[in-house]
């Protein structure tokens, strides 16, 4: 069977099942990431090679959306409740591993309390209409600090696995901030002396093509430039995306960028991604690791609601579900750290399935929490 023939059952069974898991109120991508699982024991020698340039596009595009969600001034007013939490979990989750690695400390150790620490953006983005527009904010802050966090872990611990340079460590460190640092000034520029002559610009495209077909080169330069400080190309996505907010770019233009990108995220490249994830899932799941996910996920669960408390348990235990909602960027990034080396295998079991399984059990509290109750209104 032909690539193009593979994809289109990966998005006929993952669009099925998506809507199937929305009709019961799950979030879609449960039914994705299902319909992978599922097909990971039905289809047989799928072009590994294609359909992982795919799924990396299924990120790219899933990192622009979360960018898209929200906008500079809100990530740095969310990132202030946001950060220390998540400085407490990954302190929290690093000693976790130790007994998993007989408490020994080494760069595995960083990479599996990184992926334990994370949130997931589309999990948050989705639980938003269960929830509303004050949960997002500092929910959708912590995916997005974690997210980004651990893409640069994974290739900084990958470069010391390599190439132990301290140095040369250094220097990648340094260029990374250095890069984000422009691209955020450069925006905040543009939005105080230029924003206007933006505008009027965007304003002549025609067509939804043209602004799409521009906002792509931009976010393309940005994911390039990203690999070229030495890290992931799709944090260069989520700043394209979180640059061209409204405030910057005006609501109509913005509302024509939106509908384009989360058309052909979430109906294209975002069901390949967790379809392909879900059927390259290898963990060894014994009752040893399904014990460990219930105990990871009960005291991150447990720590955030206290963390995050402001009177209401509604309210606390709503933000606890967005930000202990891991997800499958946790997957990937567990698959890149055992192939390089820096987890073992134990490491690997325990982090790859509490990145699967947390999803279902977030997805799963964010429904009963959302159960006889209507989504609370934005207030103008």
């Amino acid at each position: 069977m032909q690539i193009i023939g593979y994809v289109l059952i990966i998005i006929a069974v993952g669009r099925f099942l998506a809507e199937l898991f929305e009709r019961i109120g799950y979030p879609g991508l449960v039914g994705e990431i299902t319909a992978g699982l599922l097909l990971g024991y039905i289809l047989r020698d799928v072009p590994a090679e294609e359909m992982n340039l795919l799924a990396e596009f299924g990120i790219f595009f899933l990192m622009i959306s979360a960018g898209l969600e929200i906008t500079p001034e809100e990530l740095r007013m969310g990132g202030r409740k946001a950060l220390p939490i998540y400085i407490v979990t990954i302190v929290t989750m690093f000693l976790i591993t130790l007994p998993l690695t007989a408490y020994s400390v080494g760069t595995g150790n960083f990479l599996a309390a990184s992926i334990l620490a994370i949130a997931s953006a589309p999990i948050v983005v989705r639980l938003k209409r269960f929830f509303g527009e004050d949960y997002l904010h500092v929910a959708l802050s912590y995916a997005i600090i974690s997210e980004v966090a651990i893409l640069v872990v994974v290739y900084v611990l990958a470069g010391i696995e390599t190439s132990p340079d301290p140095l040369g460590l250094t220097v990648t460190i340094l260029k990374q901030a250095l890069f984000v640092g422009i691209v955020l000034y450069l925006n905040y520029a543009i939005g105080i002396q230029h924003k206007v002559w933006l505008m009027t610009r965007l304003r002549r495209l025609r067509s939804d093509e043209a602004v799409f077909g521009l906002f792509m080169i931009f976010a393309s330069l940005l994911g390039f430039l990203s690999e070229e400080v030495g890290m992931h190309f799709t944090v260069g996505g989520f700043l394209a995306g979180l640059i061209l907010h409204s405030d910057l770019v005006g609501t109509r233009q913005y509302e024509r960028l939106e509908t384009i990108i989360s058309g052909v995220t979430y109906g294209i490249f975002a069901p390949i991604f967790f379809a392909w994830r879900g059927m390259n899932f290898r963990a060894e799941v014994g009752w040893g690791v399904v014990y460990l996910m219930l105990v990871i996920y009960s005291i991150r669960f447990l720590l955030t609601t206290i963390l995050t408390w402001d009177g209401s348990p509604r309210s606390s235990l709503a933000k606890a579900t967005g930000l202990v909602s891991f997800g499958v960027l946790g997957l990937v990034v567990a698959d890149i750290g055992y192939g390089y080396g820096i987890i073992n295998g134990r490491l690997y079991s325990v982090t790859a399935f509490t990145s699967i399984a947390g999803i279902f059990m977030a997805a799963t509290i964010g429904r009963l929490l959302s159960m006889g109750e209507s989504p609370p209104k934005k207030v103008p």
